[in-house]
C-alpha cells in the first residue's frame, strides 16, 4: 500500500490540473508560453500518476482496469473481475 501522502499529494495534482485547465489551453491558443510558465507546475496534466484504485501503486497500473497488475492478479483469481477469466489452453 502507497503512503496515504503520496496519495493525497495526487490528488491535489488532479484539483489543481483541473482548475487551471481552461486557462491553460486558451494560454495555448494564444501561444503565451511566457504566462504559460507562471503557472503552478502541478498545473501540467503530465504531473498526475495514474494510481491503482485499491492499493495506490504507481508501477505496473492497468488502464482498463485502473489497478496495478498485482491487484488485478489477486482480484480475476478471486473471481471478482467481471469479464476476466484465467486463460488456459
Amino acid at each position: 500500500m502507497a503512503k496515504t501522502a503520496w496519495i493525497n499529494r495526487n490528488e491535489r495534482k488532479r484539483a489543481t490540473v483541473k482548475k487551471y485547465a481552461a486557462r491553460r489551453a486558451e494560454l495555448k491558443a494564444k501561444k503565451d508560453y511566457a504566462a504559460l510558465a507562471q503557472l503552478p507546475r502541478d498545473a501540467s496534466p503530465t504531473r498526475v500518476v495514474n494510481r491503482c484504485e485499491v492499493t495506490g501503486r504507481r508501477r505496473a497500473f492497468i488502464r482498463r482496469f485502473r489497478m496495478s497488475r498485482l491487484t488485478f492478479r489477486e482480484l480475476a483469481s478471486q473471481g471478482l473481475i467481471p469479464g476476466v477469466t484465467k486463460s488456459s489452453w
